[in-house]
């Protein structure tokens, strides 16, 4: 038996940002992940400003390209989204394939201690008072588990947990693709969800170019739908991107290729005993407005600090994980299940309608800041927390960024004036800023929200 302080089944976003988080903590780690290998498919690959801010906070470094104003959209509307106005050092949704992401997460957990298992699928999960035995190949003994093992979770399965919510109503085949040749209805370049998508002979599409010559392909049949489990096959790629490009668009190379539907379902409690659930193996959605991986990457960090002090002692703000992040991933939920109705293949004269009006409210400034909080997180509060920006500060040392300070994953008092402040176990750093926040005490949780403001 292999004993350690945490267990957690999945290597995708969610599981090794929890990992990660973990053994920055100096908590035993072992991830299991039944894979032989990464998976070489981009996947989800549009990173929002608060999971910026999120790998800042960590000084994770992951690249990409940050998106023109009017890629990022809802539900295929033609607005531009001005995240300027949420005081953010990222004010643009980033393309950073989500293969990259997995990468850099890895490279940074097992830096810190965190040991990475692949081709150990879980096949038994017992919990009593003490921990959680797993068999995965071989038996592992942890105090907790945290199920990251995404949309079909084996752990949620094992464990008799309810997933309720909304079948698909149709299934798509999401590919990244070569192409040998192609027509001039093939986009060139990054652009907005309008320019990339469409409808021909049947069929319904997006294609997204890609680094290294590779496209994003995803498409489905208009009224029609493949089966779910379904292998896909480079006949089938080819008849749909001749039916959607012409028959001067060819195909040279199925890369990776898998079917998704657009069903929403979520967990009703995120924690059940020793076991949490986080990423889409707790909530699932349509894939749109580039939610997912953002989503499963800030449930880990909010999760990761707090299943750290457990493990050391104090599991006090073990359930507020539930607590905070049960009611994000809820509105998620609704604000994909909208944009929904907005991206639907075949739009009546209402729906048509219905974006005119839209389009026009969300160029409205109040209405476009509304719109980008929700899509980025960075209008997230807690019940009795809220997202600190990033500011600029001089201590004593010189110049210093927040994020800087935030990066040993640790509880912070940040003193901005001249506070008489005890002695005792958080650390205090005293500094100067200029703004709303100049001269106040703050107390700041290990995830970048402040819970206490002293003037």
């Amino acid at each position: 038996m292999r004993e350690t302080d945490v267990v957690v089944a999945g290597a995708g976003p969610a599981g090794l940002m929890t990992a990660a988080e973990l053994a920055l903590a100096g908590v035993r780690v072992t991830v299991l992940e039944k894979l032989p290998s990464t998976s070489e498919m981009a996947k989800g690959n549009g990173v929002q400003p608060r999971t910026f801010e999120v790998f800042d906070l960590r000084g994770i470094t992951i690249g990409g390209d940050p998106l023109p104003d009017a890629v990022g959209h809802f539900g295929g509307l033609p607005v531009p989204l001005d995240y300027g106005p949420w005081q953010t050092k990222h004010p643009k949704v980033g393309n950073v394939p989500q293969n990259r992401i997995e990468a850099a997460l890895e490279a940074r957990a097992v830096r810190d201690g965190a040991v990475v298992l692949r081709g150990h699928e879980v096949t038994r999960v017992s919990q009593d008072d003490d921990g959680v035995t797993i068999e995965a190949g071989a038996t592992f003994r942890a105090r907790y588990l945290v199920a990251a093992d995404g949309a079909h979770s084996t752990v949620r399965k094992l464990l008799g947990v309810p997933f309720p919510g909304r079948a698909g109503t149709y299934v798509a085949t999401l590919t990244d693709i070569r192409l040998a040749a192609m027509s001039d209805l093939v986009p060139r370049r990054i652009a907005h969800f309008r320019e990339i998508t469409r409808q021909a002979n049947g069929y319904w599409s997006m294609l997204t170019p890609f680094a290294e010559g590779r496209y994003r392909f995803v498409f489905g049949k208009i009224g029609e739908q493949s089966q779910r489990d379904t292998p896909v096959t480079f006949d089938e790629v080819q008849t749909a991107l001749k039916a959607l490009y012409g028959n001067e668009t060819s195909l040279a190379e199925v890369c990776v290729a898998s079917r998704f539907s657009d069903a929403t379902r979520q967990l009703e409690q995120y924690r059940h005993g020793r076991v949490l659930f986080a990423g889409d193996a707790a909530h699932i959605h349509p894939p749109l407005g580039a939610q997912g991986l953002n989503l499963g990457i800030q449930d880990a960090f909010n999760l990761g600090w707090k299943l750290a002090e457990a493990v050391h002692g104090d599991p006090s703000r073990l359930d507020s994980y539930h607590d905070e992040r049960h009611p994000v991933a809820a509105q998620v939920l609704r604000h994909t299940a909208a944009q929904r109705v907005f991206t639907a293949p075949s739009l009546s004269e209402d729906v048509l309608a219905l974006r005119e009006i839209f389009s026009e409210m969300f160029r409205q400034p109040d209405a476009n800041r509304y719109l980008t909080g929700l899509l980025s997180g960075l209008d997230l509060r807690y019940p009795n927390a809220r997202r600190m920006p990033d500011l600029d500060l001089v201590t004593a040392e010189g110049p210093v960024s927040l994020s800087a300070l935030l990066r040993p994953g640790r509880w912070l008092r940040l003193d901005l004036g001249t506070h008489d402040v005890p002695d005792g176990p958080i650390r205090t750093v005293r500094a100067k800023t200029s703004g709303e926040y100049d001269g106040e005490l703050l107390l700041i949780r290990p995830d970048g929200y402040v819970e206490l403001v002293s003037v």
